[in-house]
C-alpha cells in the first residue's frame, strides 16, 4: 500500500483575528549570569514560587504585572539591547485578581531585570533596586 504525503498547512486558512499566546522554552534574549539578592531569595521560600519559573517567564516575554506602557517598552528593548524588566506578584491568580492596581505594590514582588549588555540577570524585591 502506498500513501501519499498530505500537507499540514491550508493556505486558504483565514489569518487569526486574536492573538495566540504560545509557550515555548526559547529565550527572547540572552540572560547572562543569573543572580539573586537575599530578600529576593528569601521571599521566593516564604512564597514557595520557583525562581527557574519566573526567570523562565521572563525570558520568554511574559512579563507579569507590567503596564501596557511598560510592556511595550520590553519588547522594544529586547531587539534594540536595552534593559528588560518583568515584575512578578507572588500570590494566586485570584487574588492578584481581586486586588486593584493601585494597592498591588503592597501584595509579594519580585522584580526581574536583564541589563541591556545581557551580562546579567538579578532577582530582586523591589525595596532593593
Amino acid at each position: 500500500m502506498t500513501t501519499t504525503p498530505t500537507s499540514t498547512t491550508n493556505a486558504a486558512a483565514p489569518a487569526p483575528t486574536t492573538p495566540t499566546n504560545i509557550y515555548s522554552n526559547t529565550a527572547r534574549f540572552p540572560l547572562g549570569q543569573i543572580v539573586t539578592t537575599p530578600g529576593a531569595l528569601e521571599l521566593l521560600q516564604e512564597t514557595g514560587f520557583s525562581a527557574a519559573a519566573l526567570i523562565s517567564r521572563h525570558s520568554q516575554g511574559i512579563w507579569g504585572d507590567l503596564c501596557e506602557e511598560d510592556r511595550a517598552e520590553n519588547e522594544f528593548a529586547v531587539t534594540r539591547r536595552l534593559r528588560i524588566l518583568s515584575c512578578y506578584r507572588l500570590v494566586d491568580a485570584e487574588r492578584l485578581a481581586a486586588t486593584p492596581l493601585d494597592k498591588r505594590s503592597a501584595l509579594p514582588t519580585i522584580w526581574i531585570i536583564t541589563e541591556a549588555d545581557r551580562s546579567v540577570t538579578t532577582l530582586l524585591r523591589p525595596d532593593e533596586y
